[in-house]
């Protein structure tokens, strides 16, 4: 298997539910290391540009709305990137089927995910399904300073910018 870095999100029901640890416990069962890990409230465009490929569905506005939190007391997810060999496909076993009904009962979505009324998968967490889409959502979530190591080429640049720092 090749060394592999994967997206990892744990969706604001999962965080709503209290199950960061239990699923972060789940997850080292990949043997997997961490390089990079943040809290972030998700705003629209990052959620769009994630789920870019679904935007002509019928239900992307619930899934736009679910990333963000509109539907739970946590309007934020923890995002991880997870490097190592076979990333992608040992987290997406851990993972489970999108469909909470359709995931094995001992998979992360199998055991804390569930459909809404509504019809939206609450599936408590997301894993990028191939190298590709790995690269292109985890240079959306987070930029190249974000990961304690280079996982992909990067390049430095100069710019003059105000942000915020602490008083």
């Amino acid at each position: 298997m090749a060394i592999e870095q994967t997206l990892i999100l744990i969706k604001p029901d999962g965080l709503a539910k209290s199950l960061t640890g239990n699923i972060i416990t789940r997850l080292s069962e990949a043997k997997l290391e961490i390089a990079a890990s943040k809290c972030i409230r998700v705003p629209r465009q990052l959620a769009e540009n994630h789920y870019k490929s679904l935007q002509d569905k019928p239900f992307f506005e619930e899934l736009i709305g679910y990333i963000q939190g509109k539907y739970h007391s946590r309007k934020k997810v923890l995002a991880m990137v997870y490097y190592g060999e076979g990333a992608i496909q040992k987290v997406r076993e851990l993972s489970g089927k999108t469909n909470p009904e359709e995931a094995d009962s001992i998979s992360i979505r199998g055991q804390y995910g569930r459909i809404t009324t509504k019809g939206v998968y609450e599936n408590v967490i997301h894993a990028s399904s191939s190298p590709e889409e790995a690269e292109r959502e985890i240079k959306l979530w987070f930029q190249p300073d974000d990961i304690i190591f280079d996982i992909y080429p990067t390049k430095n640049i100069t710019e003059q910018t105000t942000k915020k720092v602490w008083a």
